[in-house]
């Protein structure tokens, strides 16, 4: 995967010099292949088993402050290589990225679970989800907006979280073992066979194979994995339930408390309030934290996730 990554940017870096000295879209067009390039390399190159422990038993949290430095470079990379470079803009994305690592350098004695923790989990989550992320990127015409802010998200919160705090057992790491196939394939079965038969009942859910869409279905699972599940599972069972699950010593505390959050993160979706999401998104989040539980892993309970979103996607529709 680092050998891939350094492919890339040596190529686009390259191309960039000697192809498009006078061409700003051409320029902006490699500006925004570059910071997605390397966005993508630190939620990747990090999910490497242990990685963070390592880096951050070298240089301490120092590391997060290293981390959160070059995520600011890479934004200005975009917005000037973009030509959509402003005070304020800068000023944001600013604010956005170290102020999490300042909260939290004061947290550094504390205990996992703290009210630093909670206040910048709920920072970084409404920055998403509610943020100006299409004003943050405007280029290309807004349409990767909401991608770059999540992907951005993520390398704070990794930043923030497993450099500068050194949080355990997040399981944020890319893995396979034993056993788990079972797991992810039975609390698939298991949840559907719940939240059909509800979703259905509640006028949630109406069957409507997209047929005519099957053809997206390799980019847009893969999208739906990387961009969705990954990111929510890292904040929701890695980060939250993980940390609430700490702060009460109660692991089915925290299970419960997590996945009734994260059904109601989901109440402004469609429109609001929007309680049957709630209470669907609650279920599954129930699922999600369980397999969180048995494997030790975000990748397995985002498998489970993006399941079931690619699932709803071309298998029904929400009226």
């Amino acid at each position: 995967m680092l050998g891939l990554w350094s492919a890339l940017i040596v190529f686009f870096t390259t191309f960039a010099f000697f192809a498009t000295p006078a061409y700003p879209h051409g320029r902006a067009f490699v500006a925004t292949v570059l910071a997605f390039a390397f966005l993508l390399a630190g939620m990747l190159l990090f999910a490497a088993r242990d990685l963070p422990e390592r880096i951050s038993a070298l240089a301490g949290p120092g590391a997060g402050w290293l981390l959160g430095i070059i995520l600011f470079f890479i934004f200005l990379v975009y917005v000037l290589g973009t030509g959509t470079a402003s005070l304020s803009r800068i000023a944001v994305i600013a604010a956005f990225i170290f102020f999490p690592l300042l909260l939290l350098s004061t947290a550094q004695g504390a205990a996992p679970g703290c009210w630093q923790d909670f206040f910048v989990l709920a920072a970084i989550w409404i920055t998403v989800k509610f943020g100006p992320s299409h004003w943050f990127w405007p280029y290309p015409r807004e349409r990767l907006a909401y991608i770059f802010t999540v992907m951005l998200a993520v390398n704070i919160a990794i930043a923030a979280f497993l450099l500068l705090r050194r949080t355990k057992n997040a399981g944020y790491h890319i893995a396979w073992g034993s056993r788990w196939t079972i797991y992810i394939l039975g609390a698939l079965i298991v949840f559907a066979a719940i939240a059909i038969p509800l979703g259905l009942k509640l006028h949630f859910l109406v069957y409507s194979p997209h047929t005519g869409e099957w053809k997206s279905f390799l980019p847009l699972s893969i999208a739906i994995l990387f961009f969705t599940a990954w990111p929510e599972e890292f904040l929701f069972r890695g980060l939250l339930q993980n940390l609430l699950s700490r702060a009460t010593n109660n692991e089915t505390a925290g299970w419960i408390a997590a996945s009734i959050l994260f059904g109601f993160s989901h109440i402004t979706n469609l429109h609001f309030p929007n309680w049957r999401y709630v209470l669907l998104a609650s279920i599954a989040g129930l699922f999600y934290g369980w397999i969180w539980r048995k494997t030790g892993s975000i990748f397995a309970s985002a498998i489970v996730h993006a399941s079931v979103d690619i699932l709803w996607h071309f298998l029904f529709r929400t009226p």
